[in-house]
């Protein structure tokens, strides 16, 4: 088998690389029109939008030569925009066609009842018992990370449905999770980033890739009625502080309310309040993202809180980090820090977008920012007011780490992290954020009673606070094109108290993108109780998960009694 992979510039192709690597197989990359005739099977995984890989292929020269491909009869497998594209149009980009094998259109999910992006582990529904599943197993959940998808929908599209392997419910809509017919393999979940699931559809794919699926589907294609809820499980992200110590070596750290160095003694035998002491040590960064993986973690984050001393890159030992965690890991690795336009010390300009695509290129599947973010609203909002123009009308000037790497690479690829404080102010408070004020419930911690707070947003690591609102921030963030939100409680950060659900609930009915709560967690039954009073889409810890306090396991198990879907 001579494997080729193609590669059109967007996108963490490097997790299908290290997959093969896993699998113990070698692939060449496609670079120019020729090296198709050389292939006898070929790999097309890709993110991002639709029409930018059109663009890309047709500013290549490499559709016609990828059409001529799969004509050919030779084996192919296309994961994500790699099966999208073999559709007609997306309504992303109406304009750009695909190569209109499966002849319907991709559309975008609704928002209405659930989270767009689609972003997570979700079950899939295989519609032929009797033929083979290509690795595929009902037991097991599958990582999705979509705005758009093809809706099975045999009334109006029968020959579309033809193509339909599997089938998965999210909200009450029902799409094509995978695609087989002839020669032609897709999937619009990433089987490289499914764990020891997604391993195996690769691996029966490798096995048998020149075998012929041939004939009526076996089951009639018929509409599917939706299930009362969906298969998408709730994320447990493990999240890992990286920075410098003292002796200039990467660590995973964690701090109490966002200060990470251990408290130094007083002469009296007293702990000092000032961070005198010497940065903590939980671990060695891949060591413990493996650990992590092994776990059961649906996720993993690297956040590095390091000052850069020149770029991000130029500052190479973390993007080492990323591309040796990639190699252990196969479940979704988000990365931040750093991500914004920089100036070197010669003058010379890097752009966000360079940033995060070197951090893809060794492995990330999404970026997060959190400062700029912060800028770039307060940016947008400030030319709105300069125009005249209420919220709802203010609009990105294009320019911003989080309108450029979403147009490159999809929204789906960028999180915004988001660091707010309470703000403590009068029951009879009628300034600006009366209504985004939340009181201190009876049943709630006995020192808020009787109080009222909003949140306000921060920067540089909750050290400078700013005149704008979580869900000004929030609202702001998912205009500019971020598909997940990373909502952080400096009030909540290493008090082991649970989530601030208030701070959560508020975000959540402002935005419509994926939420993951973060700070405070110092059990597992934390994540039950977030995940019961908010709906949202995800929970991350850290320093419980660093110091053994709770593991992932008894996490999950607790998800599962409570009668909320979890990934095993």
């Amino acid at each position: 088998m001579c494997l080729y992979f193609l590669d059109y510039g967007a996108g963490n192709v490097q997790s299908l690389a290290n997959s093969l690597k896993k699998l113990g197989y070698d692939f060449q990359w496609i670079t120019c029109p020729d090296d198709f005739h050389k292939a006898t099977s070929l790999i097309f995984p890709g993110v991002g939008a639709f029409g930018s890989a059109v663009d890309a292929l047709v500013a290549k020269g490499l559709l016609e030569p990828l059409r001529e491909y799969i004509a050919s009869g030779k084996p192919y497998f296309g994961i994500c925009i790699g099966m999208q594209v073999l559709f007609q149009s997306s309504t992303e980009n109406p304009e750009k066609k695909g190569l209109g094998l499966i002849p319907s259109p991709i559309e975008e999910f609704s928002n209405v009842d659930k989270s767009v992006p689609h972003m997570g582990w979700n079950a899939c529904d295989l519609l032929d018992s009797d033929k083979p599943a290509e690795g595929a197993d009902r037991s097991s959940h599958y990582y999705f990370v979509h705005s758009y998808r093809a809706a099975y929908d045999p009334s109006n599209y029968p020959e579309a449905a033809e193509w339909a392997h599997a089938v998965t419910q999210y909200g009450q809509e029902i799409f094509m999770a995978s695609v087989r017919k002839a020669n032609v393999f897709g999937t619009q979940f990433h089987p490289e980033k499914s764990g020891d699931a997604g391993l195996k559809i690769i691996s029966a794919w490798l096995s048998e890739p020149e075998l012929q699926r041939s004939g009526a589907p076996s089951t009639p294609r018929v509409l599917r009625t939706p299930r009362p809820r969906d298969g998408l499980t709730k994320r447990i992200v493990a999240c890992m502080d990286v920075r410098s110590n003292d002796e200039g070596d990467l660590v995973v750290t964690k701090g109490d309310q966002y200060d990470v160095r251990e408290k130094a003694p007083s002469a009296a035998g007293t702990v000092q309040t000032n961070s005198s002491g010497a940065v903590r040590n939980l671990g060695k960064p891949v060591a413990l993202a493996a650990k992590y993986y092994q776990a059961g973690a649906d996720e993993l984050c690297l956040m590095n809180i390091t000052s850069f001393r020149h770029s991000p890159l130029r500052d190479q030992p973390m993007v080492a980090v990323v591309r040796a965690a990639a190699e252990e890991v196969f479940v979704p690795l988000t990365i931040g820090g750093g991500i914004k336009d920089t100036v070197e010390p010669d003058g010379t300009r890097r752009s966000a977008l360079e940033v995060a695509g070197l951090y893809f290129r060794a492995g990330a599947d999404k970026v997060s920012i959190a400062s700029e973010a912060v800028y770039a609203v307060e940016q947008m909002r400030r030319k709105a007011k300069e125009q005249s123009l209420d919220e709802e009308s203010a609009l990105g000037d294009g320019t911003s780490a989080i309108e450029t790497i979403a147009k490159a690479y999809g929204r789906q690829a960028v999180v915004v992290s988001i660091d707010p404080r309470r703000v403590y102010v009068d029951l009879d408070y009628e300034g600006p954020y009366k209504g985004e004020l939340v009181f201190g419930r009876e049943d709630g911690e006995e020192k808020e009673r009787g109080k009222a707070w909003w949140y306000q947003c921060t920067v540089r690591g909750g050290r400078e606070d700013r005149p704008l609102s979580v869900a000004q921030l929030a609202r702001g963030v998912e205009k500019l094109g971020a598909g997940e939100i990373v909502l952080n409680s400096i009030d909540r950060d290493g008090t082991g108290k649970g989530f601030d659900a208030d701070l959560v609930q508020l975000v959540r009915k402002n935005v419509r993108i994926p939420i993951v709560a973060s700070s405070g967690a110092g059990s597992a039954a934390h994540f039950v109780d977030i995940f019961q009073k908010t709906g949202v889409e995800a929970a991350l810890a850290a320093g419980i998960f660093h110091r053994g306090e709770v593991d992932i396991h008894e996490v999950k198990q607790a998800l599962s009694n409570a009668d909320l879907n979890a990934r095993s």
